[in-house]
């Protein structure tokens, strides 16, 4: 029985222990001060760029504890962040560095702990893939302090904006260069590259839509009008085969009740 409760052997790092995670960015009501907000368990709590972990519980035991969840996370490399990015629930959440401190446990791709140091941010793409421009109030948030989120001027539209670099400065950290995908996806700022390699199946799309978001939505409305005119052709002959299969069937008297068995017919 000893086996089961052995106790894992306790590490000394010699300096602060680095890893990477998720965070939506957050700005106080006065616009004085910035901070963040976690993207799992830690979103009712706005932590500063260097911060101690709180129990989501309200418990009032020290963080992180063997019994309860509490504590800030991170993972060990910046890929598995990005992974956790895809999910849709965490879409306008930025990437950030940190640097660990204080009571830690460790588990298979990360660390759970106790208090740490933001030290750079990099913007995640905006939702429609563009390079981020600003960041944008997204009209939520909890007291005292107002969610953005990372945009393209297009999406931001008439919203309150703020500049990434105002933002790292009010939380005194360093702003690295927009963090962006890699592998075969590409952005539509990279369209050289489709015209240095053509598609060989033939499937460009007609009259240069691509990349032109105004004349797609207009090409769109041009087909719905469409869709919707033949719609109302199809439903009015469909009224006038039914007013002339109606009229046949009273012609020839297709209407009249069946004759009850043994009942004499007509004369």
């Amino acid at each position: 029985m000893r086996g089961l409760f052995r106790r894992t052997p306790l590490e000394y790092p010699t300096g602060p222990l680095e890893g990477h995670k998720l965070a939506f960015p957050m700005l106080s009501a006065d616009g004085t001060t910035a901070g963040f907000s976690g993207v799992t368990l830690g979103r009712a709590h706005v932590y500063r760029t260097v911060d101690d972990a709180v129990c989501a519980h309200g418990c009032r035991h020290a963080c992180p504890s063997r019994w309860c969840d509490c504590g800030f996370y991170c993972f060990h490399t910046a890929d598995d962040a990005r992974e956790l990015a895809c999910a849709p629930e965490h879409q306008g959440a930025i990437l950030l560095e940190v640097a660990v401190s204080g009571r830690f446990r460790r588990y298979e791709l990360g660390l759970r702990y106790a208090r740490q140091r933001v030290r750079t941010i990099r913007m995640r793409p905006c939702r429609c893939g563009a390079r981020v421009a600003v960041l944008a109030d997204t009209g939520s948030g909890q007291h005292g302090w107002r969610r953005l989120e990372p945009v393209c001027l297009r999406c931001a539209g008439a919203r309150p904006v703020l500049s990434a670099q105002r933002f790292a400065e009010l939380a005194e950290l360093t702003l690295l260069p927009d963090d962006v995908a890699t592998g075969p996806l590409t952005t539509p700022g990279d369209a050289a590259g489709f015209a240095e390699h053509p598609d060989p199946h033939g499937t460009e799309a007609a009259d240069g839509l691509i990349g032109d978001p105004v004349a797609a939505a207009g090409a769109v409305a041009v087909l719905t009008a469409e869709m919707a005119l033949l719609q109302a052709r199809l439903d009015e002959m469909a009224r006038q085969l039914g007013r002339a299969t109606a009229r046949l069937d009273a012609l020839e008297g297709r209407d009249r009740p069946a004759a009850e068995p043994g009942s004499e017919p007509d004369r």
